[in-house]
């Protein structure tokens, strides 16, 4: 839904009242019939010769995703990364304010970013303006846990985790983990596939070694996978399937 939120805002923003669903399919990359099959769980199934309406459509996934209210956004670890996001102009275009930047360094706190003064971790608290918190975690993987301990006995229920680290958390608490190292290595891998298709056989335990080339920490020890099969395990539908050491597949 947010890639079809991101197309029809494009359109919409090009003056384009319609589209048909093979245009937007295209736009987004997906099929058209996996397009309209989405769709239909809102109860738009456009009009035949016509197409969808893009500012009728827009609403409905706005209000499908809750962004027709304003959510407050923290951010944790004021290093690069927490600066670039701090700086964002797309938050406050998608309904998210940054109202609050936190970290743990006598260096960064109290110092201004983006507008806001950044206040120590140890006074965290979650803002009392009615709105829903989003807290985004950009600390080192080393310090992530306790620092996301420390927004859940806060009051947190929603986290952005950009730490290459697996949180435990509640139940009722949700936790997103943007991986980049990870989507770089499944591009590698893609990458790899394309220039000797094939050739390609891995093992895997949670990464992959590619003819040889270690694109990961570790390895299953003698189980081989070939090319196509591990292309599979890949898929967002596999993620939590793939074998740990000992296993047999």
């Amino acid at each position: 839904m947010p890639q079809y939120l991101r197309a029809l805002t494009a359109l919409a923003e090009r003056g384009t009242e319609t589209v048909s669903s093979e245009a937007l399919a295209a736009a987004v990359g997906v099929g058209s019939a996996k397009l309209r099959k989405d769709l239909s769980h809102l109860g738009s199934y456009g009009t035949r010769g016509v197409g969808y309406e893009v500012g009728h459509l827009l609403r409905q996934i706005s209000a499908h995703l809750g962004l027709t209210q304003h959510w407050n956004v923290v951010i944790i670890g004021i290093g690069n990364l927490g600066r670039s996001l701090a700086g964002y102009g797309g938050f406050a275009s998608r309904g998210f304010g940054v109202v609050g930047l936190y970290d743990d360094s006598p260096a960064v706190v109290g110092e201004c970013v983006n507008g806001h003064v950044v206040r120590p971790l140890s006074e965290f608290e979650v803002p009392s303006a009615g709105c829903a918190t989003i807290a985004v975690l950009a600390v080192p993987a080393a310090v992530a846990q306790r620092v996301c301990d420390l927004l859940v006995s806060a009051g947190v229920t929603s986290i952005l985790n950009f730490a290459p680290v697996v949180l435990h958390v509640p139940e009722g608490v949700h936790v997103r983990r943007v991986d980049l190292a990870s989507e770089l290595q499944i591009l590698a891998f893609h990458e790899q596939r394309k220039a000797a298709p094939g050739r390609t056989t891995a093992l895997v335990d949670g990464a992959t070694l590619v003819d040889g080339g270690r694109l990961g920490s570790r390895a299953l020890a003698g189980q081989a996978l070939d090319g196509q099969a591990l292309e599979a395990a890949l898929q967002p539908s596999a993620v939590g399937t793939l074998p740990r050491a000992g296993a047999t597949r």
